[in-house]
């Protein structure tokens, strides 16, 4: 049976089978960020951009943080109130928020969020908006794909990923195949969902904006950030993984790409 083209994200509109195909027991993209606020001073108020299931601002709550939780998913974001409570939950678009001038001291945009900014416009107007948010010195924290690491490498690329868990007594599974648009500086994602419960498969398409290190770098100056970290690892999601004590590296050739600035100039 081939795949139907699915409108809405499967992911997205289902957070407890987010939760089960990317499992984070120990909190380690939580326990990273606030490695990366505590080791550059930041203040209380945190603004988790992007917040998903609320399980990294839940955590970071939990760290003593103020914090506000935001997405553009109404489901994920009742999710997160009901499972991780403690942060304040808000809908935004972080293709440009207002959530208050100067009303936090850090912007924390995990899992290659930012990277669904895919347009220079869109770039502008979200590093627009943290600038916005974030009161004078404040801390915008970064975790992403790295572009580099598809300047001539193709082993992530074209062959389909699978991965295979259950939920609520259903198995299933996904193919997850990427590929580089050159042109328009994506990687673009096919996701094909199949379950044994009878259901027809199901496709979806998404992707994520390919940002290099200096075009990176480059940016944030233009928005007054002063990039205080710039390196591929150790993060949350690198291979061997962050662990407590670790500092940030200096290389930015690995998948992953992790960045800490500093606002040194308000609009």
């Amino acid at each position: 049976m081939p795949p139907t083209t699915a409108a809405r994200n499967l992911l997205t509109d289902n957070p407890e089978l987010y939760e089960a195909r990317f499992p984070d027991p120990d909190r380690l993209a939580a326990r990273w960020t606030e490695d990366c606020l505590r080791r550059h001073d930041a203040g209380p108020r945190v603004l988790d951009i992007g917040c998903g299931t609320g399980r990294d601002a839940a955590h970071l709550h939990s760290a003593g943080r103020r914090v506000t939780g935001a997405d553009l998913s109404p489901t994920m974001l009742a999710h997160a109130r009901l499972h991780h409570p403690g942060p304040e939950y808000v809908c935004a678009d972080l293709h440009g928020f207002d959530l208050g001038r100067g009303a936090f001291d850090a912007v924390v945009c995990l899992d290659s969020a930012l990277l669904y900014c895919h347009t220079n416009d869109q770039l502008d107007a979200f590093l627009s908006s943290c600038r916005r948010a974030l009161a004078p010195g404040g801390l915008l924290v970064g975790e992403m794909r790295n572009g580099a690491y598809f300047l001539g490498r193709t082993d992530l690329l074209d062959t389909p990923t699978v991965a295979s868990f259950v939920w609520q007594g259903t198995a299933y599974r996904s193919a997850t195949t990427l590929t580089v648009d050159r042109t328009a500086q994506l990687l673009r994602r096919t996701r094909v969902w199949t379950a044994d419960d009878g259901s027809a498969p199901v496709e979806q398409r998404s992707a994520w904006r390919l940002l290099f290190p200096q075009e990176l770098r480059h940016l944030l100056a233009a928005h007054g950030f002063e990039v205080l970290e710039l390196h591929d690892g150790a993060g949350p999601r690198t291979e061997p993984p962050w662990q407590e004590g670790r500092l940030p590296g200096e290389a930015t050739d690995a998948d992953r790409l992790h960045v800490v600035a500093r606002l040194t100039t308000t609009p």
